[in-house]
């Protein structure tokens, strides 16, 4: 319950900052960075309804689509995180005044919009969560046309981008394809700082040490294999951790201090699914 708790509390921060990154930065200048906040702000140029109103009514015909065709395939937790969206960028942008930025310099909101959002989506991401969206309509492409699922999403968020420079004007439209690739590249930085694990593989005389510490201090599980050594035919104990990145520094420190002879290697394991890491869902 606590981990749960958690995973909700984690969301939901990542939520604002998504929301905060749209209503401050992107939405004032009509940035229709992919999505349906991209599609809500689109469709508010051609019927002016707020971005947040068009954005329950985008979500709800998707989700009702998508029952409809593909069946019942969200988590709980993505439709919750799309629908608080939803209501935090119907909040801020109607109802309780932020600052918007209304600068000249459209770059800037660009930039600052993008690294809020993505850093938002990439926190919620994190805790197995979605807002929803055009991941819908890929799940569509993909059931019925085998399309691949990211390669779905590309095009469907490029596509808004290109209707808002038709429904505003050029420069919109290409400040939305560019804030649609810089999202992209940003969420998948931030995702790989969040994320990141390691496996560790540790030869030492002095294992059972280093496996305690392992176990009790860094409360981490510990692989044991029985290897030999391809020179010296020595009979050995070989020790597999996985773990966040982190975590590192302190497993070296250990190792140091147990056996600074100790031969260890270190790989980058960029998802792991299991207790302590990422569940499978």
């Amino acid at each position: 319950m606590e981990e749960l708790i958690k995973e909700y509390l984690l969301s939901s921060l990542g939520v604002l900052l998504t929301a905060l990154g749209l209503v401050i930065f992107l939405i004032p200048h009509n940035i229709a960075a992919g999505g349906a906040s991209g599609l809500a702000i689109v469709l508010n140029k051609l019927l002016p309804l707020s971005v947040g109103i068009w954005m329950y009514i985008v979500n709800a015909v998707l989700f009702l689509v998508a029952f409809l065709i593909i069946g019942f395939d969200f988590s709980f937790k993505t439709i919750y995180c799309t629908f608080l969206l939803n209501f935090l960028i119907d909040l801020f942008d109607r109802i309780v005044p932020i600052y918007k930025y209304h600068g000249e310099e459209v770059i800037l909101a660009v930039f600052f919009g993008d690294i809020l959002t993505a850093i938002g989506m990439a926190i919620a991401f994190s805790q197995n969560a979605s807002t929803g969206g055009t991941d819908i309509i890929a799940k569509i492409l993909n059931k019925f046309f085998g399309a691949p699922f990211g390669l779905s999403i590309l095009f469907i968020d490029f596509a808004i981008g290109i209707s808002a420079g038709l429904v505003y004007n050029i420069d919109t439209g290409l400040y939305s394809i560019l804030a649609i690739i810089v999202n992209g590249t940003t969420i998948d930085f931030v995702l790989k700082g969040l994320e990141l694990s390691v496996n560790v593989w540790i030869i030492s005389d002095k294992h059972e040490e280093i496996k305690n510490f392992v176990t009790s201090e860094l409360e981490r599980g510990c692989t044991v294999f029985e290897a030999k050594g391809g020179y010296t035919n020595k009979e050995r104990i070989a020790l597999l951790v996985v773990l966040k990145r982190r975590e590192l520094h302190e497993l070296v420190n250990a190792i140091r201090r147990i056996d600074p002879r100790a031969f260890f290697l270190v790989n980058e394991a960029r998802q792991v699914y299991g207790e302590g890491f990422k569940e499978i869902i």
